[in-house]
């Protein structure tokens, strides 16, 4: 049985929460305030909190620095891992909505055991089999596919789909086949318009792991014109000396497609968390 909160006990627990979430925000305060600062004022320590001398210097400094055959184009880079991104996320939708679906609501044989090792591909981290994949596609380096290819399955978001379609109501799929719809009109008409939650946690999750991933184009890419954002920026931060303005205004940039995503799927999100959590 429930129990009810107290006024106090309900303001203890917002106030702690408050003061987490502010915690965890002040890194990005200091992101947006330093990449408005010039570059001698960024690295003051808490100093830098103060908005002194802010201005879009840096931004447009930025910009023009990564406008030439020799440096890259800045909106290049961006439009690469925005393709990328977008690869990923809606192929990756696609292809693990579809196993989960076979791996959860569909009975086959074989299917507890292929779902087994769905679940230990999840404890195999990218980095140990990051050199045999180099091996295996070194004839495709510097290409816009093999960055997308590799990850579009993805052994995690299997595992989430799972989760929520087993949460699904067996009762719906049978009223569905008793008006004559077959596994494929029951998966797209009816399981994906109800799991909304799930796809929209999986698109963010894959989209944050896609749009900050490094390790794969720093193997795999060595031509500029096919180069990510976030592996130019490891080249821009290299460059001396380091203009920490801007750096932090790259940043920022390298930031935004990320919040905007978030704003975009949130409502879902939320939705996803909640029920889990309910169902938890």
């Amino acid at each position: 049985m429930g129990t009810t909160r107290t006024p106090l006990r309900r303001f203890m627990d917002y106030a702690v929460l408050s003061v987490l979430a502010f915690v965890f925000v002040l890194p990005v305060i200091y992101l947006f305030l330093g990449s408005l600062k010039p570059s001698d004022e960024v690295l003051d320590g808490l100093s830098g909190f103060l908005p002194t001398h802010l201005s879009f210097h840096n931004y447009s400094a930025v910009l023009d620095s990564l406008n030439s055959d020799s440096t890259g184009y800045f909106w290049r880079f961006m439009g690469i891992s925005l393709l990328l991104a977008f690869v990923v996320v809606t192929g990756g939708l696609f292809v693990n909505s579809m196993a989960a679906y076979g791996l959860s609501r569909l009975k086959w044989r074989g299917r507890e055991a292929v779902f087994t090792l769905v679940l230990l591909l999840m404890l195999v981290p990218f980095e140990s089999v990051a050199v045999p994949l180099f091996y295996m596609f070194n004839d495709q380096r510097n290409t816009i596919y093999i960055q997308a290819i590799p990850f579009i399955a993805n052994a995690f978001s299997v595992y989430q789909f799972h989760t929520f379609f087993r949460s699904i109501p067996p009762s719906i799929e049978e009223a569905a086949r008793i008006d004559g719809a077959g596994p494929w009109r029951t998966f797209f008409a009816i399981i994906v318009p109800m799991s909304k939650p799930a796809f929209a946690s999986v698109a963010i999750l894959t989209f944050l792991i896609q749009w900050g991933s490094f390790l794969w184009p720093v193997l795999m890419v060595s031509d500029p014109s096919v180069r990510p954002l976030p592996l130019e920026m490891s080249v821009f931060q290299g460059q001396q000396p380091p203009d920490w303005g801007q750096i932090l205004a790259f940043g920022v940039l390298l930031v935004l497609p990320v919040l905007v995503v978030f704003a975009f799927f949130q409502r879902w999100f939320v939705q996803g968390v909640a029920s889990s959590a309910v169902k938890g």
